[in-house]
């Protein structure tokens, strides 16, 4: 374990005019109160917090947050209390160590409405000082270093609640080191046989080519002195996750993977960066669309760096970073540089930027939010997503989640123009509004008067703003025939289970689930937003449990239905499991499975009692769902063979192909495809759609063929 003398020397290395006896006063005490307790390892307790505190040390951080490390357990686990410590530390300390207790009694992993209760309280934390997330982070870190001491299962809940929160966090805190690391720990418990797998193909191209890190680096460093540029370079193969992420995300193979060498340049200046990057580009070929500038727009967490990719050596593809040494310290650092000392000083970087502000937003669109749902899906956008910059026609830039639409955008403006939207130009271009946009592109929203927001701009929209002022207005629209419709389906999912849907029981099934009353609870579960399942599960937890456990078999695909009752895909929209559904009777024919989204459900809104809440079961569906797809191809020699590749890559299998047109240049066709669920729909789909004699891709709805 680190001695207080070594910890003061690590502190003092970076901030001479650290307070010495306050750190040992702080190591001493800390000893004490966890003096006996040992953790899943067998080694002292005390030297987890002291490991913390160095992991800190390495990001320069003030005397604070390092006290403050050393006694972050001392108020949950031992005797020790907030009075005690004010008395002994400040009020300052106090109240840090205090923040980074309520943060570890937070579950995180809990249901969503207790989750977003909670993440409210970890953003009010964050909000009154951003060191309290330094320590967690620190801490879970360190612990996730030394998870394989503990308990299978709770590895497994400690490494998913890592990959879902703390390393999405560290990355929106400006700390990308961190949540490389934190995702690669957990990835090692989630799946450590795709990440042996990846070690070990990297140890046999190693063996095939050598190690091209220090030839490429050298490369690098050759150009750039022959510019007479001054700079640092650094070379790395990415981390195993990393990897995996991106074989997943293009599903491509590890041998069809290039880009798994990352390199940065440390460049003196600004000017220096564009220099660096003019040189590589006339040395190597850059990569079409693999070129970002975020030094002149720069990441909402103060990251600024030139990203390309070029190909090397041997045709190897090479993603290289150049920044100036400023820049490089805010990427590692990241929200740790506002509280970084250098030479005993606060060190002052302009690159630094404060997420304070962000913080605050969050914590006050909690209050704004019609519900925890609306608020916990902007959240995760929030934290899990980077962002792209857009331009409006008079050159004002608007910053969106990445994978955002124009309808994103058209909300982003202002309610009034998203409720109003009816089309948009990319670049000039008109445009579907479920379009992708890039960074860079100037967009142009086509309004309309009388227009109003439609069921389906919710799986359009992907920032919580938009989905949630959409929510919103189809709600206050539709509220009446949504409570008819909730009620109905209430009705039926109690008497399931054997119990009634009173006025009682619907109101403190409101309470359960943090809604207003029995009137928002039957809209909600009107709108599809609550399942009539989950009403019954708050108050009857048991009768729904045992409810759920009829056999995922193809005879039964869904949970809800009578006994005896036969059910069919309605072949009008063709719905499959992983979209949300709901079941209509038809006289003499059972039960028809609708997605919610379908346009036939508009003729049955005046029948409530024919609607039953449904929902797919949650095992593992077999390929048997037949979709039917759109496509326009090109006409040229093996480009219906490849595609028909394509879907078998994919494990689906083709069951019907019909032509509708022929020209010279292209086809189009109907192609019927059977899947498992929807994951497996989209892989299909983005495998055909990224096939350059692709001209056209998307799923085909009949309603002629309607029940």
């Amino acid at each position: 374990m680190i001695s207080d003398s070594d910890l003061i020397a690590m502190v003092r290395a970076y901030n001479p005019n650290t307070n010495e006896a306050l750190i040992r006063d702080a190591y001493a005490y800390g000893a004490k109160m966890h003096e006996g307790q040992t953790r899943h390892s067998g080694e002292p307790y005390f030297s987890h917090p002291v490991e913390v505190a160095a992991l800190l040390t390495e990001r320069w951080l003030d005397d604070a947050t390092i006290v403050t490390a050393l006694l972050h357990d001392t108020i949950e686990d031992t005797g020790s209390t907030y009075s005690e410590v004010e008395r002994r530390f400040g009020s300052e300390i106090a109240e840090l160590v205090d923040g980074v207790t309520k943060l570890t009694n937070l579950e995180l992993n809990s249901t969503e409405t207790k989750q977003a209760e909670n993440f409210r309280k970890l953003f009010m934390a964050m909000s009154k000082d951003l060191r309290v997330i330094l320590v967690k982070l620190a801490d879970r870190l360190h612990n996730m270093r030394t998870i394989k001491h503990m308990r299978p299962d709770k590895q497994i809940q400690k490494a998913r609640e890592t990959m879902d929160i703390y390393a999405p966090l560290a990355g929106r805190m400006g700390m990308h080191w961190m949540r490389e690391e934190l995702e690669d720990l957990a990835f090692r418990v989630l799946n450590p046989d795709a990440r042996a797998s990846i070690i070990r193909r990297f140890i046999t191209l190693q063996k095939e080519t050598g190690d091209v890190v220090p030839k490429i680096t050298e490369d690098i460093r050759t150009e750039l002195a022959r510019a007479n540029i001054e700079g640092k370079v650094f070379g790395r193969a990415k981390k195993p996750y990393s990897i995996w992420r991106k074989m997943e995300e293009k599903k491509q193979s590890f041998s069809r993977l290039s880009d798994i060498y990352g390199f940065r340049v440390i460049a003196n200046s600004e000017d220096d960066c564009y220099r660096a990057l003019g040189v590589l580009h006339r040395r190597w070929r850059s990569v079409p669309g693999r070129f970002k500038d975020y030094i002149s727009q720069p990441k909402t967490n103060g990251y600024r760096s030139i990203h390309t990719t070029v190909s090397g050596r041997d045709g190897k593809r090479v993603e290289i970073q150049i920044r100036t040494r400023q820049m490089h310290d805010v990427a590692e650092a990241g929200v740790a540089a506002h509280w970084a000392y250098r030479d005993g000083e606060r060190v002052e970087n302009p690159f630094a930027v404060d997420p304070s502000t962000w913080v605050s937003s969050m914590t006050e669109r909690f209050d704004q939010a019609d519900d925890h749902d609306d608020f916990l899906e902007h959240v995760k956008l929030e934290m899990y997503s980077d962002q792209v910059f857009c331009f409006t026609p008079k050159g004002e830039v608007i910053k969106l989640p990445r994978g955002a639409t124009p309808l994103d955008y058209a909300y982003a403006i202002h309610t009034r123009i998203g409720h109003s939207c009816v089309g948009a130009k990319v670049d000039g271009l008109r445009v579907p509004l479920w379009t992708r946009l890039r960074n860079g592109q100037s967009v142009e929203i086509i309004t309309a008067e009388g227009q109003k927001p439609q069921p389906t701009w919710i799986d359009i929209a992907v920032t919580g703003r938009a989905k949630s002022a959409i929510r919103k207005s189809l709600r206050e629209e539709h509220r009446d025939r949504y409570i008819k419709l909730g009620r109905e389906l209430t009705r039926v999912a109690f008497e399931h289970v054997g119990k009634k849907a009173s006025d009682k029981a619907l109101e403190t099934a409101a309470k359960e689930l943090s809604l207003t009353d029995a009137s928002q609870l039957l809209e909600y579960v009107g709108s599809t937003e609550l399942s009539a399942r989950e009403v019954v599960t708050a108050l009857y937890p048991e009768l729904a449990s045992k409810a759920d456990m009829e056999p995922a078999d193809n005879e039964r695909p869904v949970v809800g239905l009578p006994e005896g009752v036969q059910v069919k895909r309605a072949a009008c929209c063709q719905a499959v499991p992983g979209e949300r559904i709901v079941g209509i009777k038809y006289k003499g024919e059972g039960v028809f499975v609708h997605a919610i989204a379908c346009d036939a459900l508009v003729e049955l809104e005046d029948q409530p009692e024919r609607w039953l809440d449904i929902r797919w079961h949650s095992g593992r569906h077999a390929a048997t769902n037949t979709v039917t797809l759109a496509l326009t191809i090109g006409n040229s020699f093996g480009v219906l063979g490849r595609i028909c590749t394509l879907i078998g890559e994919q494990k689906a299998n083709i069951s019907d192909m019909h032509f509708i047109d022929r020209k010279p240049d292209y086809f189009q066709l109907l192609m019927d495809v059977d899947v498992r669920d929807s994951e497996h729909l989209h892989g299909v789909m983005t495998a055909i759609e990224a096939d350059s004699d692709v001209a056209g891709l998307e799923r085909h709805r009949d309603l002629s063929r309607k029940p």
